[in-house]
Formats: C-alpha cells, sequence, structure tokens
C-alpha cells in the first residue's frame, strides 16, 4: 500500500513514517502544502495522512478541497492539533474520510489507517491477488496462470504482487523502485525493465490476453 504524509512537523513525520513501514508500507513523507497537493493530485495513493495546519497559502483543508474538486476519491485521515467539535465536522464536511488529533498513539493511527483501506476496498493481509486467470497465493508464494504453475525468483514475485495490488493502475518507476527495491531516487538503471521483461516473459508469453503492459513515458499497468 502506497501512502502520502503531508506534514510539517519533522519529529511527527518521522514517527508516522518510521512505524508505517514497520507495518509494511510503502511511505513518502511531504512537509508542504503546495509539495503536499502537487503529488496528491498528480500521483496514484492508496491513502493519504494530512495534517490539518500547514504552513504558507495552503493548509490542510484547502488541499482537501481540490483533490475531491478533481474527482479524487482517495481515503484521506486528517491530523489536527484542533481538538473542537466544530473543526472535527469541519474537516469531515470538506471530504476527510477520518479525524485523528494530535497527539496520538501510533497504535490508534495505524489502526484507523486499516479501517480506512478496508471501507475503500483493500485488505493489506489479504492472502491471494486474482486478475484475470493469474493468481499469485502469499502463504505459498505458488503463482498459476490458469491452471499452469509459475516459478518466479523472490523480487519477481514481489514485483508481480505489487502489480496485482494496483491492477488497473498506472504504476511508475518511482513507485516500482520504491516498493519492490526500497530506492527512493532512480539510480539511472535498467533494473526495472529487465525484470518487467522477464515477468513478461513468464506470465504472459505463451499465455493470452497479455496482462502486463507499458504505458510509455509513465510506468506499466496490469489488466485485461
Amino acid at each position: 500500500m502506497r501512502c502520502l504524509v503531508i506534514e510539517d512537523d519533522g519529529d511527527t513525520s518521522r514517527y508516522i513514517c518510521k512505524g508505517l513501514k514497520e507495518a509494511g508500507y510503502n511511505v513518502a513523507p511531504c512537509d508542504n502544502g503546495l509539495d503536499g497537493l502537487h503529488l496528491a493530485a498528480n500521483e496514484a495513493w492508496d491513502l493519504i495522512i494530512l495534517d490539518r495546519l500547514l504552513p504558507g497559502q495552503i493548509d490542510g483543508l484547502a488541499i482537501l478541497a481540490r483533490l475531491r474538486e478533481l474527482g479524487k476519491k482517495t481515503p484521506v485521515l486528517i491530523l489536527s492539533a484542533l481538538t473542537s467539535i466544530d473543526e472535527r465536522v469541519r474537516g469531515l464536511r470538506r471530504g476527510g474520510d477520518d479525524y485523528l488529533t494530535k497527539p496520538f498513539a501510533f497504535a490508534e493511527l495505524l489502526a484507523r489507517v486499516e479501517a480506512l483501506l478496508r471501507r475503500a476496498g483493500f485488505d493489506h493481509d489479504v492472502a491471494q491477488l486474482q486478475v484475470a486467470d493469474l493468481t499469485l497465493d502469499k502463504r505459498t508464494f505458488r503463482v498459476m496462470r490458469g491452471t499452469t504453475a509459475i516459478a518466479l525468483q523472490p523480487r519477481e514475485f514481489r514485483l508481480l504482487e505489487y502489480l496485482m495490488r494496483h491492477q488497473g493502475q498506472v504504476v511508475t518507476r518511482t513507485m516500482l523502485l520504491e516498493a519492490v527495491w526500497d530506492f527512493h531516487f532512480d539510480p539511472q538503471t535498467n533494473v526495472i525493465d529487465v525484470q518487467i521483461s522477464r515477468l513478461r516473459n513468464k506470465i504472459d508469453r505463451d499465455f493470452t490476453p497479455a496482462l502486463i503492459h507499458t504505458m510509455r513515458g509513465v510506468g506499466y499497468l496490469l489488466g485485461i
């Protein structure tokens, strides 16, 4: 799962990001409203954690309102030091999916994140994924295309799992580098192209329809 954390307080941001990464999430931090709005509006996220009070001209509610105007339905958890009922209601009515006041325990934040993802149709712990006749079972590390078993290397398995969890969505090189290789920069390598080619040869070459599609200049998409 890919989470964007828009929080200007460095200690709070590091606290959240560290905990989410340990829980298995792919996390990107952002410390200001302008960059946060750009990232939230132009990249694919499974969840956004959004600070209510941000420095500068764009605060959390302005970001939230703009995202909803753009038709973005990404679940948003608002964090705020403002504890009044009126503020909570305001945040929820502007499009927030949940509202958590500071200070908070990480266990509660994680529980709320999991609840929002379940509500959105995601299950972080789902054991089996399926797209068309392609199935992946995390418990047994077994991949099948129809009735044919497909042997994958560990990195190929992780890559396929990520693509399947984001079926129907375009995933960028940056997303894949962060989620599968844990790189937070582009090392100017063709590692992704090589691994995608190997994976495509295993799950698409002898089967129809092809499931892995290259979106030129953007990334990759897995779907029919």
